[in-house]
C-alpha cells in the first residue's frame, strides 16, 4: 500500500500533510550543477529556539522515489520537535554509484551551511533513512572521503530503517548500478567503520523479505567490535514497506518507529 510504486498508498498516507501546523519550504536548490532539491519541514514552534534536525533519505532501489512521496515523514518528525529536510537525488539509469552518495553529501553540506536560515542548529545534525536511503546515508556516516570535517562533526547520529549495509548485489541492474565487483567494498557500510562515528539506531522488520537482516547485524557488530555506539531494534509482523509506513497515520500502530526514532534524536541531541 505504501510502496513506492503503489501512488495511492502514498496519497493516502500524505493525506494529513495539508493540516500540518508548520512551514514547509519545497524545491530548495542545494547543488546548481545536477539541479536537484530539498524540502524543509519547519514546525510553528520554531521561533525564537533554533531546533535540531533530522535530514531524512529516502528508499526506492536507488531507481526511484521523490522527496514530495515521503512529506508523511517530514510533517511527522517535525510535530515531535525537529527541523527536518528531505532531500532528492540522482537515480539509476542516469547515474551510477558514488554519485548518489555525493548528492547526499552535497545535501548533507548545503544543510549544515544554511539550515540556520530556517531556523535549524546546524551544529547538531542526524542522518536518517529507509532501506537504500539507509543506505545512502550510512555511508556518509561512515565514509570520511564524502563530507569535510566540520560538516561532519556536527552529524550527532544516524538512524537507519531496513538498511542494506552489507550486501553484494545479485539483480543484474544492481551489478551494474555498482560494479564492478571490484568496487563493491566501496558501498558496503561495514567496510569504512572505525568506531568513531556518531551513535547509531538500526530498525528492522522480522518479516523484512526485500533486505536480509545480516545486513542489519553485520554493521552492529563491527561496530560494537570497533567500540561504537550502537543500538538494534527488532520490530514483529512488520515488513520492509510497513517499517517506513509505520511512520504514517496508517500503520503507526503497527511498531513504534516514531517513538523510536525520536526518543534517539533527543537524547544524542546537544540539549
Amino acid at each position: 500500500m505504501l510502496s513506492a510504486c503503489t501512488s495511492a498508498g502514498i496519497t493516502v498516507a500524505n493525506a494529513p500533510v495539508p493540516f500540518f501546523e508548520g512551514t514547509i519550504e519545497r524545491d530548495i536548490v542545494f547543488d546548481e550543477e545536477s539541479k536537484q532539491t530539498l524540502d524543509i519541514y519547519i514546525p510553528d514552534h520554531a521561533t525564537e529556539e533554533r531546533l535540531p534536525v533530522v535530514i531524512f533519505f529516502y528508499g526506492g532501489r536507488w531507481t526511484n522515489g521523490e522527496k514530495g512521496d515521503f512529506a508523511f515523514v517530514g510533517t511527522t518528525l517535525a510535530e515531535e520537535g525537529f527541523i527536518v529536510v528531505i532531500p532528492d537525488y540522482r537515480k539509476y539509469p542516469d547515474v551510477r554509484f558514488p554519485a548518489f552518495v555525493e548528492d547526499g553529501a552535497n545535501a548533507v553540506s548545503w544543510v549544515h551551511k544554511n539550515i540556520g536560515d530556517y531556523r535549524g542548529k546546524p551544529e547538531t545534525l542526524f542522518l536518517a533513512g529507509h532501506s537504500s536511503g539507509a543506505h545512502i546515508a550510512s555511508l556518509l556516516i561512515v565514509d570520511e572521503r564524502y563530507l569535510e570535517s566540520d560538516t561532519n562533526s556536527a552529524i550527532k547520529g544516524f538512524a537507519g530503517l531496513a538498511g542494506p549495509y552489507s550486501f553484494t548485489p545479485k539483480a543484474e541492474d544492481v551489478k551494474i548500478i555498482f560494479g564492478p565487483p571490484s568496487q563493491y567494498p566501496q558501498m558496503q557500510a561495514t567496510t569504512f567503520v572505525d568506531g568513531s562515528e556518531p551513535p547509531m539506531l538500526l530498525l528492522y522488520g522480522r518479516d523484512d523479505e526485500l533486505v536480509a537482516p545480516y545486513n542489519l547485524e553485520r554493521l552492529r557488530r563491527k561496530i560494537e567490535e570497533k567500540g561504537g555506539q550502537v543500538q538494534a531494534k527488532y520490530y514483529s509482523d512488520i515488513g520492509h514497506i510497513e517499517i517506513i509506513g509505520a511512520m504514517s497515520w496508517i500503520w503507526e500502530y503497527k511498531a513504534p518507529v516514531i517513538d523510536d526514532l525520536t526518543l534517539f534524536f533527543r537524547e544524542n541531541s546537544d540539549d
